[in-house]
């Protein structure tokens, strides 16, 4: 479960969680949980973006620009393997970028191991 970090109503630090609810008790407020974290979730816009600090969209060709080891695999993704019509989602495990690549086939990459290409 995510902690908040602020009172939504004043902003301050000081919070506590008591069941469902936070509460505040510099201005009292009380707020549910569960609301919060899908008013953040909706809120929430995640940039991705590569080695070069340019933002990842799906539908990007990228370039990787280092050797990267395949696990469980002795196969190496050289530098300059490109990949085409990327699809970029946080899976939790720093892969951002799924792809497919010759080769190899499809492929999770990490996005700071690669270069956007124009």
């Amino acid at each position: 479960m995510k902690t908040e970090t602020n009172c939504p109503k004043c902003s301050s630090e000081n919070i506590y969680q008591d069941g469902a609810l936070w509460i505040c008790p510099e201005c009292s407020n009380e707020w549910n949980v569960q609301a919060s974290e899908n008013v953040t979730e909706v809120f929430k816009e995640v940039e991705f973006k590569d080695a070069h600090g340019n933002i990842l969209n799906d539908g990007d060709s990228v370039v990787v620009i280092k050797d990267l080891k395949v696990k469980g695999s002795s196969s190496v993704v050289k530098v300059g393997t490109k990949a085409k019509n990327i699809r970029v989602a946080d899976n939790g495990d720093g892969h951002d970028i799924s792809c497919r690549i010759e080769g190899f086939g499809t492929i999770n990459l990490k996005s700071e191991f690669v270069k956007k290409l124009e």
